[in-house]
């Protein structure tokens, strides 16, 4: 598999005299391979804990445990490299998911059961937006998939739902993760599930 180029990130601030300034240009600082997915790497950008957001000159927020949700009130942007599906990872993976999303810090995410359309079926609930930045993705819900090509948009409203990778190759996406709170009706179906 290939590997894609290192992310940039580039912090802007405020001076003590109110000029905006360069605060950081280099690599992420927290780039983390899903030990239970080979080959699967977050690359944590940025979060934000609350809105309105405080903008200020505020520690670097990627620096704590991985999370997979946006803190409440909150955001997060990463870019997620997630490599082709195997034959053994689609036939075990469902009993690995427990140990993947506890690694990205939200254990209850993960909803796959025995007749899961896909072994990484989760939900959480945000608006996230994903956009394939290299390569290609199948987007599988409950009920329908989509392929997604570069640059496809998804808007996923916290429904459940998979990447799935069937291109044979790796696949790049970017994914800014807005928190979120179920509409009631939502969340009374969702309750039992």
């Amino acid at each position: 598999m290939t590997a894609f180029p290192p992310i940039t990130r580039i912090i802007t601030g405020h001076a003590d005299d109110g000029r905006s300034i360069l605060t950081e240009v280099g690599p992420l600082p927290k780039v983390v391979e899903i030990a239970a997915i080979p080959g699967t790497v977050f690359h944590e950008v940025w979060a934000t804990p609350a809105q309105p957001v405080p903008v200020g000159n505020d520690a670097d927020p990627t620096l704590g445990p991985l999370v997979l949700p946006p803190p409440a009130g909150g955001t997060r942007i990463r870019f997620v490299d997630i490599p082709p599906d195997t034959e053994e990872f689609l036939e075990k993976g469902a009993q690995q998911m427990g140990d993947a999303f506890e690694q990205i810090g939200d254990k209850s995410a993960s909803t796959v059961e025995e007749n899961s359309p896909h072994p990484l079926m989760h939900r959480t609930e945000s608006i996230d937006y994903g956009v394939v930045i290299e390569g290609e993705m199948t987007l599988v819900l409950d009920d329908g998939e989509v392929l997604l090509k570069q640059g496809s948009v998804v808007i996923q409203r916290g429904t459940n739902h998979a990447w799935a990778n069937r291109s044979g190759r790796m696949c790049r996406m970017l994914f800014v993760l807005v928190a979120g709170t179920y509409e009631p009706d939502i969340a009374e179906k969702l309750a039992g599930k």
